[in-house]
Formats: structure tokens, C-alpha cells, sequence
């Protein structure tokens, strides 16, 4: 009887791929182990057994495996089921999924290794001379890689030169496959066994009298042993002995030390004994209890609880009974800088029992967390992370805690799967039978309905943490402010008033303008021409600190322009405001202020965000300028003012949540200011003051816009009523993309009848290059999802069967919001 697996490959394949193995390797092999697999011509891949069985496939003769690579399963039952789950619902590949749920150091890649043949002479004369290079060169080293011919021959294409090196059978190649992950050892030493006695250690110190530094370095690493039982670093015996690695290596060669080493996790927690957690006050503990006694009946359960209303100390107590039934806890943010205040906090109270899991980690950190999670260690009972942490291998999830459950940054938009943390989190609890807490100041529409709806259970905080006001909202009309001419760059004259008071006062300011760079557009007053980027239909923004121009969309940079490349002139203009060009206006208004910056440009090293954050919680900065990473869930105790610098940017965005979006950021925003004793001040400034959703702001009427906005949901056919599916459709030739677009809303229109909007071209219709065309379906509630998607996997499978659409590149987006 012959035994096959199915394997899933990490290309983007709707079906997992046949082989064959032995009886031997299917007594050995489990499901959730990794295989390295032939596929395509020569190419070896990594694949993950999806099922073992006895069926030979009946299309294609199964090939052999090349080779196991695990010992037990490092992707476990549940999450190949919480896999095909998030493929089925959002419409892609399990192999995709599975790109997206490994740290990449475990999806090996194969390299092309080429080796002489030893078993045919070779004459040097029928050799040309790139030939003999090469030659020559594997007799010096047994295999090279194709990258090294390349440098040893100096060109970038050698495939012509091993083409005629393997037609001359000189040179054989192989496969290989490579194990990106290596742990990390540290380098430790101890005195050999004869000095550790009292006479071995005299005797030892007197044959070193002469040798001063050596004697100091054995002197050092018995005082250091004395101390702690733990073992002895090299790199902290150097530091604390004031000496170098020379010495001590010149002690191991003597056979004085020991050396050895130990593997260890690149994270490690590096704090004192943990802290009891904080006392609630009689909102949270009331707030406990409902949660509580609604997880008896309900398995989601919405916190709304205002700014500063101490909702984290909430999650903290639900924490603590979750690890005391000794099960695990998943923390999901929207954003790593929230990450960095939090670890703080968690680690404070729960010690190296959170593990933290994000972007800005290496892949060998990733790995570490992930084999932490895998093993059930008491190193990962706490997951923080950001929306990928969804991914791990929990074993006893038992609370899966989303903060901020409102956010956008929870949407996965590019590549695939392209899905919504929050919405996959609630099916990963049920998975588990776990239980999920959904906290926000602003929940999201959907999640309000829900708990409205009695879907999910609703508990509400009402009062800030030790009955701290909630922030006074002034709007600023900056149109009257013009004409009036009282204003000086960006800033009003009540603007400038309120920074001046509140840094006499010693207080900090948070100003907040969701644009990065100086300007969004550079104009010539003489003609009107704006430059713009070569490969995107936008405008490039004018960066100060680089002097250049940007494309914020495919990173396109050109030199700032010194006149006019339509008319020549040097009377060029910059239109509109972002981060920098507020930074810059601030240094100049408030000389003795110490100005700060927090956007994507000043974040993108590892601590990036870190140290942004300390600096401003250590009073080391007096204003910072952010965009949105400012808004969610951050908590500074100093700041007393927050100016929105235009509101105005925010409401008029071409998003049927546009509005909605605009409250939460405004109110969150706001709700970083007067977080201790004295009440907080937010100015706004706008040309509108008296938009709805202003004004709704103003009075923090959360329930005021809920109605207003559902209700223009319900008249227009939007979540939570309709869901929505979006189909972008992308190549480099307009024409394709316009008749393309064009079929593929005939063929929907001909199944849907109603409810399919487009195609339409994108605020942004050219990216990189490649033109868009987006087409949107409602699907009201009586209509199945299910089918709906069948329908459209069938539509989309006869678009691609169609040659004249060749190349052009169909994106599907379910739950596109």
C-alpha cells in the first residue's frame, strides 16, 4: 500500500499539492510538520503536511518528498482550522494564509549550489577564461553559489557561463535548502575544576603576580561568583574587570577558564521583583462584575469606557483569573508605539510572562516568540502584540483583549490575506472557547450595533480614572481668524495663547495634524504647475529636512526644484501643511520650547516610537507635532493641551466612514490631554465650525453620532446593514483596466441584478505604474454570503480564462473598510 501527503506550499495555490513517502516517514509524519518538497522543474520549496493518507492523486504522479524537516508539528490542528477559516472567508489561499502566519525564518528557500565533477577529466585548454575562473575556483572551495560566481566573474549574468560549464559536464548542480533561523549563544566562562579550591585559587594567583590584568580578570570572576550563582558572562567579566576578550581568550588558552555556551531568547524581561496590581476604583469594579457575569451568557462583550477612564487596569484584573486557570491571554493593539508603553505596564505587574510579538522585531525574535507560544512556556502567557499576533500557536487560549477595537490599523490591506484582526479574533476565541473583550472610547458602528443588538455584551465606564474632568473642547474658526488676520502661519491667536499659558505652567502640548512631510504640493505662482510623481497620480510632498520631494505612495524622490520645470521661473509656492512644516512654525513661535516630531519619518528604526515616547513621558519634550500615532490609547500625564491643527482634512475624505473616523481620532486625540488633576484643554481648528460631527465632538455626544450616522448607513446601504465586498482590478495599460473592469460589472451585474457599484477610478487611480479600477458589492443581509462568494470565485475564474485580460490583476477585498 503507497502513502501520500497533502502538502501546502507557500505559493499561492488554491489546492494543496500530492507526494509520496514511505511507510516509515507516515508513522513519523504528523500533520503541522514541515517537508521540503520538489516543485516546478528544479526549484525545492518548504511545504506543510496538511493531511497524511493512502489516496494516489489522480491528475499528475506524485513525486518523492526531499526531505523532513521537523521533528514534532510547529503549526498546531487549531490553527489550520482557524486557517482555512480566514481563507474561505476572505477569499484567498491557504498558502497565503500560511505566508502570512510564519515568521519568515521558517519558510526556507532554496539556493542553486554548483560543485565540480570529480568524475571527468578536464582539460584547462578546451576552457574559455570565464570557464577556467570558475574552474579554478572549485578547487579551492567545494561548492559556490551562483551570487559568488557573479563576483568572481564580475558580471551580473553568468547563467550563459554555467549553461556551457554544465554542457561541458564540468560542474554538477544542487538544491539546497537553508535554515534562515539561528539561535543566538552567548559566550559564558568558569575557572577550571583544580582552581576552584582554596589552595588551587592561592596557587593560581601566584603564578599570575607578574601578570597583573589577567590576575584582576580571575580576581573579578571570583567576586562576580561569590555574588550570584548565575553563570558568568564573558562580555560582563571584560566590563566589570576593565580589561579586553584578549586576556580572557589568553586564560582559555592557558586552560585558567572554562569557556562554554548557552543558548538564550534575543528578548529577555530585565525587571526587579513585579508590583501588585493597582486597586479599582468603584466604576472599574463595577465594570468587572458586568463583564463577568456577561461572559455567563455572552462569549464578546464591548468595554466602552471614556478617555482615561482606566479600562487597561480593567483588562489587568481579567487577566490575572484567566493565568490563574493557567490559560493563555492574547492583548491585540493597533499600532507597535502603543506597544512600548504598555510592555512597561504588563511587565510591572506580570513580569517575563508577556511576551511581546510585532513588526519591528527581527525574524530571529519572531521565531523565538513563536517556539515560546508553540511550547506553552511560562514566558508566553501574555501576548502582546499587534494584529499579526492572531496568527500563533496558542495552545489554551483562554481572553483574547482588543484595544482600541475601533482602529483601521486592524485591516490588513496588502498583500493577502486581507483581513480584519478584530473580526478573526472572535473566531479564534470560539475556536478556543475562549471569551473576548472588545475595548474602545469610541467603539466602531458595527461593534455598537452588535452590543445594541444584544450580539455581544455591553459595559460602559462613564468617569475618568479618580474623577478627573474630561477635557474642555473649544472650536477655533480659522476662517473669521483670517479675515481678521490673527493668525500667524498655522496657528490662531487663541492657539498661540493657550501654548504660551500651558508652558509657563510647565505643562506639555500634543498638536496634531494628520499629514507627514512640509507641504502636500509645491506650486509655480507663475503658471500653476505642480510636480508631480512619474508613476502615481499624485502630487509629490515636499519634504524640508532631505530638501526633496517625495511620493508617499511608491517612494519616488526627486531634488527639491529651484524654478519652475514648465515655465522656468523661480517663483515656486508650497500649498497645504503637514508635520514638519507645524515642527518648524512651533520652534519659531516658541524659541525656548523644546519641539519635538512623532510621524512615520522619524519612527522607522526599531525603537523609533520608544524613544519618541520616553523622551515626552520623561518631560524632555515640551511640544510634539504627531499624526495619528498619537491619537490611540497613549498615556502622558503632563499634557495639559492638545490643538487639532485642521479638522477640516479629516471630514471631507471621499469614505462613507469618513465622519465616523473623524469623531474617534478628534475625541481620542483629545482624550490625551488632562489625564491627572488639572483639566485638560482641546482646541480644534476649522474652517466649518459648526459641523455635525464638530459639534458632536465638543459636547463628546458619542450616542449623537451613532444615531446620526447609522441611520445614513441604513438610507445608503452600508455596514452594519450591507456587508461589502470590493474588487480592485490593476495593470500598467489604462485600456486592459477600462475594458477589463468594464466585462467583469457586466458579468456581476448579470448575477447581482442590484447593489454592484462602478467600476470607478480611485481618488488615487494610477499607483506605481499601475492603473486601478474599483468595483464595490453590497450584499444586504437576506442575501448568503456563501453563495455570493462562490459566485464571484466563478465570475473571476472565467475573467482569467479570457486571454485578451491577460496580466491584468484582480484583488479581492471582503470587508474592505
Amino acid at each position: 500500500m503507497s502513502h501520500f501527503i497533502d502538502v501546502i506550499l507557500a505559493i499561492p495555490l488554491e489546492k494543496m499539492f500530492t507526494y509520496s513517502i514511505t511507510k516509515a516517514e507516515s508513522e513519523f509524519l504528523k500533520v503541522g510538520m514541515r517537508v521540503s518538497v520538489p516543485f516546478g522543474k528544479t526549484k525545492i520549496h518548504t511545504g506543510l503536511v496538511g493531511g497524511i493518507h493512502t489516496n494516489a492523486p489522480l491528475i499528475y504522479d506524485a513525486k518523492e518528498i526531499h526531505q523532513i524537516l521537523d521533528e514534532t508539528p510547529i503549526v498546531t490542528t487549531k490553527q489550520l482550522e482557524f486557517w482555512q477559516w480566514i481563507a474561505k472567508y476572505y477569499m484567498c489561499t491557504v498558502s497565503e494564509v500560511m505566508r502570512a502566519a510564519l515568521p519568515n525564518a521558517f519558510i526556507l528557500e532554496s539556493e542553486t549550489l554548483i560543485s565540480r565533477n570529480l568524475k571527468k577529466e578536464i582539460k584547462d585548454t578546451d576552457l574559455k577564461d570565464d570557464e577556467y575562473l570558475v574552474f579554478e575556483a572549485l578547487h579551492h572551495q567545494s561548492t559556490l553559489k551562483i551570487q559568488e560566481i557573479s563576483n568572481i566573474l564580475d558580471k551580473k549574468n553568468v547563467l550563459p557561463v554555467i549553461k556551457r560549464l554544465i554542457d561541458k559536464e564540468v560542474i554538477l548542480l544542487q538544491e539546497e535548502i537553508y535554515d534562515k533561523y539561528k539561535p543566538k549563544y552567548v559566550r559564558y566562562v568558569k575557572l577550571h575544576a583544580e582552581y576552584t579550591s582554596e589552595v588551587g585559587l592561592h596557587q593560581l594567583l601566584d603564578d599570575l603576580s607578574r601578570a597583573e590584568k589577567q590576575r584582576q580578570v580571575v580576581m573579578t570572576l571570583f567576586s562576580i561568583s561569590a555574588k550570584t550563582k548565575k553563570p558568568v558572562k564573558v562580555k560582563a567579566l571584560v566590563e566589570q574587570s576593565g580589561s579586553s576578550t584578549a586576556i580572557v581568550k589568553a586564560l582559555i588558552d592557558k586552560g585558567v577558564l572554562e569557556e562554554y555556551h548557552i543558548q538564550t531568547d534575543r528578548v529577555q524581561y530585565e525587571g526587579e521583583e513585579n508590583e501588585d496590581t493597582k486597586a479599582l476604583n468603584e466604576y472599574q469594579t463595577e465594570a468587572l462584575k458586568q463583564i463577568e457575569t456577561s461572559f455567563e451568557t455572552q462569549n464578546v462583550v464591548l468595554l466602552h469606557g471614556i478617555t482615561s477612564s482606566g479600562k487597561t487596569e480593567v483588562y489587568v484584573k481579567l487577566i490575572e483569573s484567566v493565568l490563574a486557570e493557567g490559560k493563555q491571554v492574547l492583548y491585540l493593539l493597533p499600532e507597535i508605539a502603543l506597544t512600548t508603553q504598555l510592555v512597561t505596564r504588563l511587565q510591572n505587574y506580570f513580569g517575563d510572562q508577556v511576551a511581546v510579538f510585532h513588526s519591528k522585531y527581527s525574524a530571529h525574535e519572531r521565531v523565538e516568540v513563536y517556539n515560546n507560544v508553540l511550547g506553552n512556556s511560562a514566558k508566553a502567557k501574555i501576548i502582546l502584540g499587534a494584529r499579526s499576533s492572531i496568527f500563533l500557536p496558542f495552545h489554551s487560549l483562554g481572553l483574547i483583549i482588543v484595544d482600541e477595537e475601533h482602529e483601521q490599523s486592524f485591516k490588513q490591506f496588502d498583500p493577502a490575506p486581507r483581513y480584519h484582526a478584530r473580526d478573526a479574533a472572535i473566531v479564534l476565541a470560539h475556536l478556543h472557547q475562549a471569551k473576548t473583550v472588545l475595548g474602545s472610547a469610541t467603539p466602531s458602528l458595527e461593534s455598537y450595533n452588535n452590543a445594541i443588538d444584544k450580539k455581544y455584551g455591553l459595559v460602559e465606564i462613564n468617569r475618568r480614572y479618580n474623577n478627573v474632568q474630561l477635557p474642555d473642547i473649544e472650536l477655533v474658526d480659522i476662517a473669521d481668524k483670517h479675515k481678521k488676520k490673527r493668525m500667524k502661519g498655522h496657528f490662531s491667536d487663541r492657539m498661540i495663547e493657550e501654548i504660551t499659558e500651558a508652558l509657563d505652567e510647565g505643562y506639555q502640548i500634543i498638536l496634531f495634524q494628520n499629514r507627514r512631510g512640509y507641504s502636500p504640493i509645491v506650486e509655480c505662482n507663475t503658471c500653476g504647475h505642480s510636480p508631480q510623481c512619474p508613476n502615481c497620480d499624485v502630487s509629490l510632498t515636499y519634504h524640508q529636512y532631505r530638501k526633496q520631494l517625495r511620493c508617499h505612495y511608491c517612494g519616488h524622490t526627486n531634488a527639491m526644484l529651484q524654478k519652475c520645470m514648465a515655465c522656468g521661473t523661480h517663483n515656486l509656492d508650497t500649498k497645504g501643511f503637514g508635520t514638519e512644516q507645524i515642527e518648524s512654525e512651533a520652534k519659531t513661535l516658541f524659541p525656548k520650547a523644546k519641539v519635538a516630531r512623532m510621524d512615520l519619518d522619524t519612527t522607522r528604526g526599531k525603537y523609533g516610537y520608544e524613544k519618541i515616547i520616553t523622551a515626552l513621558e520623561q518631560q524632555e519634550i515640551d511640544v510634539l507635532v504627531g499624526t495619528q500615532m498619537l491619537t490611540k490609547g497613549l498615556d502622558f500625564r503632563n499634557v495639559k493641551l492638545v490643538g487639532i491643527m485642521n479638522a477640516d482634512n479629516l471630514l471631507n475624505f471621499p469614505d462613507f466612514r469618513a465622519h465616523e473616523r473623524s469623531f474617534q481620532l478628534m475625541l481620542q486625540v483629545s482624550g490625551r490631554a488632562g489625564r491627572t488633576k488639572k483639566r485638560g484643554k482641546v482646541l480644534i481648528q476649522t474652517y466649518n465650525p459648526y459641523h455635525k460631527i464638530l459639534q458632536q465632538v465638543s459636547i463628546n455626544d458619542y450616542l449623537g453620532m451613532f444615531k446620526e450616522q447609522l441611520q445614513e448607513r441604513r438610507d445608503f446601504k452600508y455596514p452594519p446593514f450591507f456587508r461589502l465586498i470590493k474588487v480592485t482590478l490593476k495593470h500598467r495599460d489604462y485600456n486592459k483596466v477600462e475594458t477589463a473592469s468594464d466585462w467583469l460589472a457586466k458579468s456581476l451585474r448579470q448575477v447581482f441584478k442590484a447593489n454592484i457599484l462602478g467600476p470607478e477610478f480611485p481618488p488615487v487611480s494610477r499607483v506605481r505604474n499601475q492603473y486601478l479600477k474599483n468595483i464595490l458589492i453590497k450584499i444586504p443581509q437576506q442575501q448568503s454570503l456563501g453563495k455570493t462568494k462562490e459566485a464571484i470565485k466563478k465570475i473571476n475564474s472565467s475573467f482569467e480564462a479570457i486571454g485578451a485580460f491577460k496580466g491584468v490583476r484582480v484583488i479581492i477585498n471582503v470587508d474592505n473598510y
